[in-house]
């Protein structure tokens, strides 16, 4: 017997569609015989409306974009991974179906990255803000100080988060200038006793970067790479820890990646409890499945990999993302209409945010953008304005989109 769906059908942009009030989803039976030892399963058949899918040029912060040939292929394994009889969320994370999808992804990320073999490569959960507090956790015993560098929302919570276990020393604080740029190269000053000294490669809110990989004076560097990762080539030996969430260019939200140097694993000793679940050195023992993990963010992740790969890899990605930079930078100061409020030298390939001459403009913007297709423009809600995120998914042509909507809105508004 035929279900009827809700009458409010809506297409990929979100678009209300009135007409396919008798949409229905159908039972039917595969006509092929199952093979021994399998059970034949109904397969539900969606009768959509006459309309083509849309895909919307996402701009999305994060849970953002991600390739359409990654999308593709998980919708064409989801039923059955390559002959398993079920998808990969079904899978035991113990199989060696599964455990073969979580090497590969390993794999793959240590040659697109050049990982040392010194360097652990964890798939954990929790994102980001988790590792805000693993990294004071497993790097600093009871007592110590950690120096960290403050250019934004995400530096500024690392800290507070950090402050619960121990001292904190912030040895660059950019909240006089707006959070408007970085420290200048080799102006860091880093007590000699500090456990690390911790930084946010880019701000996603402010839209600030580091263009260059801060000199620690010899303590431990660690990065939240989250809004960065894969997006160029980064110098792995330069870092004692590498974290990142997933959902900005690695895959969708749910896992975090961590790279850690061994040397740093257990370093807190036994005076600090570690929950297990953020102990490095248990979840690398364990192979990262101490616990059930995120199977099928880490099974998408590994086919992002491969597409990263099949893209020439993270020096092709660097070229694809420095134009796409360029080019909407270019449009924000052509003429003066629309404005980025960062310092030229520590703007972010990844994250655009830009202003309009009056904050009344900004919902015409918007509403604009969305008639054409460009989702996800509007600023945080932390500081408004609007923000265009580069990450690797999205294509030079959506980008140009872009542009050409604000040329148009400039046209109609300057």
């Amino acid at each position: 017997m035929a279900r009827r769906l809700p009458p409010d059908v809506r297409d990929a942009t979100g678009k209300r569609l009135r007409a396919p009030r008798a949409a229905t989803i159908t039972w039917t039976h595969a006509r092929r015989r199952a093979p021994p030892g399998r059970v034949r399963v109904p397969v539900p058949h969606v009768l959509r409306p006459k309309v083509p899918p849309v895909r919307v040029y996402n701009f999305s912060a994060g849970p953002a974009t991600m390739p359409l040939e990654v999308l593709e292929r998980a919708q064409s394994e989801l039923l059955d991974w390559h002959g398993s009889g079920m998808s990969v969320m079904e899978m035991s994370h113990r199989s060696k179906e599964f455990v073969g999808i979580a090497e590969a992804a390993e794999a793959r990320l240590r040659s697109l990255l050049h990982v040392p073999e010194e360097y652990a490569v964890l798939f954990l959960q929790g994102g980001a803000t988790g590792q805000f507090s693993a990294v004071p956790l497993n790097l600093a015993g009871p007592g110590a100080t950690a120096a960290y560098v403050n250019t934004g929302s995400w530096s500024t919570k690392a800290i507070a988060e950090a402050r619960r276990y121990l001292e904190v020393e912030v040895v660059a604080d950019e909240k006089e200038s707006g959070y408007a740029t970085v420290p200048a190269e080799g102006s860091l000053q880093v007590p000699r006793d500090a456990a690390y000294l911790h930084y946010t490669l880019n701000e996603t809110i402010g839209g600030v970067e580091f263009p260059y990989v801060p000199d620690a004076g010899g303590v431990p560097l660690v990065t939240d790479a989250s809004s960065t990762i894969l997006s160029r080539p980064l110098d792995v030996s330069r870092f004692g820890v590498i974290y990142a969430g997933a959902q900005k260019n690695l895959g969708p939200a749910g896992l975090t990646l961590v790279i850690v140097r061994r040397d740093l694993l257990g370093r807190a000793g036994d005076g600090t409890p570690v929950p297990t679940v953020l102990d490095w050195a248990a979840m690398d023992a364990a192979g990262s499945m101490l616990n059930t993990p995120p199977t099928l963010a880490w099974y998408l992740v590994g086919l992002v990999l491969e597409w990263v790969e099949a893209q020439g890899g993270l020096t092709a990605m660097a070229e694809r993302n420095r134009a796409k930079a360029d080019l909407l930078y270019g449009a924000i100061d052509s003429s003066g209409f629309y404005r980025n409020p960062v310092d030229p030298a520590a703007r972010s390939w990844m994250n655009v945010p830009f202003l309009v001459p009056d904050p009344a403009l900004e919902k015409p913007f918007l509403a604009a953008a969305a008639d054409a297709g460009l989702s996800g423009l509007g600023g945080h809600r932390s500081v408004g304005g609007m923000r265009a995120s580069l990450y690797n998914a999205m294509p030079l042509e959506g980008v140009q989109a872009l542009v050409d909507l604000m040329t148009d809105f400039e046209n109609k508004n300057g």
